[in-house]
């Protein structure tokens, strides 16, 4: 990638950002419901561990990594309606009437998402910390988690603007989200050890990448990680996140041959 285009890129995203910055009621919003999940559940099921299974004696410790990943997959979700709003404003097409890349009209998308979720990350951590939470992965491991909890977001957030493109309509995206959030959290290890899931849950969760972060960041944090389940889940996460991103690029050409 050329210096031009990551100056681009970068001029795009700090256009993102910018605009997020300037609604800090959304702000707000956004971290509202991790804070939610992180205390009330924190302490609603917090004997829990007493069935055993989940590798420590704090609830609190097993709930802040599906936590982070849960609002990763919350947030980047809803990139398709930023998409989509600046395709009704008429924003994106007068940008393809310039100079700048088409690459880095993309590639912008991706990394204030990847900065958004970093930064939600490490406040749910921080909040965790101050509830009393332990991370024996120390940096590491939490480095790690952030890092998962990037991948995952940038492969449903770049999912999230193709469909933007293709759909061009808000209730669609609604409609879907909607159908999607639920069955992708509860079908993962984000609240229950995986010996305490049903089988069929087991097995599905085996393929639910929302699972393959909260897997990778839970065995970097563990006083004794393994490597493998950190390399290959990740890997996996890598994988969906380049495959996720070229699709949302080929998306992108198609809408801009249609204008």
């Amino acid at each position: 990638m050329s210096a031009v285009v990551l100056r681009q890129t970068w001029y795009m995203t700090q256009r993102q950002l910018t605009a997020i910055l300037r609604q800090p009621v959304f702000l707000l919003i956004s971290l509202i419901q991790p804070v939610i999940w992180l205390f009330l559940f924190g302490n609603l099921f917090k004997k829990v561990v007493q069935l055993g299974g989940f590798g420590t004696s704090s609830y609190l410790d097993y709930l802040i990594p599906g936590i982070v990943v849960m609002s990763a997959l919350g947030s980047s979700m809803w990139a398709g309606m930023g998409t989509l709003e600046e395709i009704d404003r008429g924003t994106l097409n007068r940008f393809l009437t310039t100079p700048v890349s088409r690459t880095a009209l993309m590639n912008a998308n991706v990394v204030q998402n990847g900065i958004s979720t970093a930064v939600q990350s490490v406040i749910i951590v921080l909040l965790g910390m101050l509830g009393g939470a332990d991370y024996p992965g120390g940096a590491g491991g939490l480095a790690v988690l952030v890092l998962a909890s990037i991948l995952l977001g940038t492969v449903f957030g770049a999912l999230s603007n193709a469909l933007g493109m293709l759909v061009r309509q808000r209730e669609s995206i609604i409609g879907i989200n909607t159908f999607l959030l639920l069955p992708l959290t509860f079908l993962s290890s984000a609240f229950m050890a995986p010996s305490q899931m049903p089988s069929w849950m087991r097995y599905i969760a085996d393929f639910n990448p929302v699972n393959w972060a909260m897997v990778a960041g839970r065995s970097a944090m563990a006083a004794d990680p393994d490597r493998f389940l950190v390399l290959s889940r990740g890997g996996a996460l890598l994988v969906l996140a380049v495959v996720a991103v070229q699709l949302s690029t080929r998306t992108f050409r198609s809408y801009q041959r249609s204008v």
